[in-house]
């Protein structure tokens, strides 16, 4: 059943908002739905169109909320279902659509269908999780592994056979190949939908389905291994068959039919796959009866360079016809951005300014990640202040995903950034109160101005939110491209060295109109565009 407005998806920008650390109000160094609630007005000021929530569920807390123990209902850590309606009205009276983070490939140990699953091997839940016998050595069923290191299996004392879990042992993964799993599943989904949440975000919805034969994953070729392995074991296999099997479409035309029966909803899935990720992206979004849009890890690691970028873009456009991507360059699992691709004396903030101008310009929908719009750096961390399992179990080779994860500062001179009145869960680094909220507010040159600034351009223009891309060709570090759509052509164009560079303008654009940009600003010279180092160009043509 679709609304008046049922595409709102298409061409969005997301604000991910990771709830532990945006606002505090109870004074237990963690953040909280109402703290939420409270912040939701400076979201909405940048400009964006949606909210994404990461998980708030109750869990254990092993993997920060990533392992759901129940999934219909808040952790008291975050507040109550009440304090959740109360967020979702608030989003909706400030034009903010709400999306949630939606974690079923796997649940917590907790869960109570996990305890009932493991009970034995014939209990009505027996067949909801992923069991094998082991082989006769006593071995692992197979060679998977786990994202977090070692096995992807996990000995069970009581039903005497494996459990996979393709993250933490405490995140048993659920087994797809059963209906009336999936059906349980989607009655969760179900009784969110009717507390009105305006979309999902599906966690590794890549990971749902696995190889019913349980065939081991062949090794990937030693070139690519050499470059890849880093601290986990993970990387040494080409995933053939834990992962991003094609009954997973079966499934996700089941979850789109639901959608589909409450107006202007959507969801967004990630994809975590190394070498097909835009051709899963392409399957998982096609037709009109899966999702209406993917993200991928393609933006989200250190390769800062034009050639990556068109060539990330130029893949997805060419494997895509009536699909649709989300494009990110931060988020809670990696580095921000600034420190990923600020090189030395380089300005941090420059280096924001360009990445909000040059994400406000792709085609696609956006996500932003809190505390980006502040050119926010990722923290340095002591080993001992880490609440990350990855980092704690892999240091110092990985050190986790806390350095991005650390509150938000709001007041410059508040206790504690502003964000809590006690110890917060992860340190407020120093540096960034210089970048708070209430010291970039009605600044100028600031990079949050610098977001404001682009989102609400990209708004003004509708060739930018939903237009087509056409590459020009440029050559040493610049990228060149037309956006069209809405009765408008515009000419992007971005230098990404550290030096200035010159584009000469193609003959059969015409008249090229620059349209002000501020401090990030190339101009039109005599025979050309000057670029100069970290600048962007944004033009009409006629």
């Amino acid at each position: 059943m679709a609304g008046e407005n049922a595409e709102w998806w298409r061409g969005c920008v997301i604000y991910q908002i990771y709830p532990r650390s945006f606002q505090d109000t109870t004074g237990d160094g963690s953040g909280d739905l109402k703290g939420i609630t409270s912040r939701l007005a400076h979201v909405a000021s940048i400009g964006v169109d949606a909210v994404w929530l990461s998980p708030f569920f109750k869990s254990p807390m092993a993997d920060m909320g990533y392992d759901v123990s129940d999934y219909r209902d808040v952790d008291p850590m975050f507040g109550t279902l009440e304090d959740f309606d109360a967020l979702v009205a608030e989003a909706h009276r400030l034009g903010l659509k709400l999306i949630i983070d939606q974690v079923i490939s796997h649940s917590s140990d907790k869960h109570e269908w996990f305890s009932e699953s493991r009970a034995s091997r014939d209990n009505a839940k027996a067949d909801w999780y992923v069991w094998a016998d082991a082989k006769p050595d006593g071995s692992a069923p197979n060679n998977w592994q786990s994202l977090f290191g070692g096995p992807a299996w996990e000995w069970d004392t009581t039903r005497r056979q494996y459990y996979m879990h393709n993250f933490l042992a405490a995140q048993p993964d659920l087994n797809f190949h059963n209906p009336e799993m999936q059906d349980a599943v989607l009655d969760t989904v179900r009784f969110w939908l009717e507390r009105g949440v305006d979309g999902f975000r599906l966690d590794t919805v890549n990971y749902y389905v696995h190889d019913r034969w349980l065939r081991d994953n062949p090794p990937l070729a030693s070139s690519v291994a050499g470059t890849n392995v880093a601290t986990t074991t993970y990387a040494f296999q080409e995933h053939l068959f834990d992962k991003t099997r094609p009954e997973n479409l079966d499934f996700l035309k089941r979850f789109r039919a639901l959608l589909d029966k409450y107006p202007d909803r959507a969801a967004v899935g990630e994809v975590g796959d190394e070498e097909r990720s835009l051709q899963t992206l392409a399957a998982y979004t096609s037709g009109g009866d899966k999702l209406q849009m993917c993200y991928t890890f393609d933006l989200l690691g250190p390769q800062f360079s034009a050639a990556h970028v068109r060539g990330c873009v130029e893949a997805f456009e060419n494997a895509v016809a009536d699909g649709w991507v989300c494009w990110a360059f931060s988020n809670h699992d990696v580095m921000r951005h600034v420190s990923r691709w600020t090189r030395p004396g380089e300005n941090p903030d420059g280096v924001a300014k360009f990445a909000i101008a040059l994400l406000s310009c792709l085609r696609g929908s956006i996500c932003l990640y809190q505390g980006e719009e502040l050119g926010l750096e990722e923290a340095e961390l002591a080993y001992e202040d880490l609440r990350d399992p990855l980092g704690i179990r892999f240091w110092p080779g990985v050190k986790g995903r806390d350095g991005c994860r650390t509150p938000m500062v709001w007041e410059a001179g508040g206790e504690n950034g502003g964000f809590s009145a006690a110890k917060p869960w992860l340190p407020v680094p120093p540096a960034h109160r210089a970048r708070a909220v209430d010291v970039q507010e009605g600044e100028d040159g600031s990079v949050l101005a610098a977001y404001r600034s682009m989102l609400a351009l990209r708004k003004r223009h509708p060739a930018l939110v939903r237009g087509s891309i056409r590459f020009l060709e440029a050559e040493g570090d610049v990228l060149a491209f037309v956006r069209e759509g809405g009765g408008e052509q515009l000419l992007c164009v971005f230098n990404f060295a550290g030096e200035p560079a010159d584009w000469t303008l193609p003959p059969d654009l015409g008249h090229v109109e620059a349209i002000d940009l501020g401090s990030i600003s190339a101009f039109i010279g005599e025979y050309g565009l000057s670029l100069p180092p970290l600048s962007s160009f944004l033009g009409r043509t006629n």
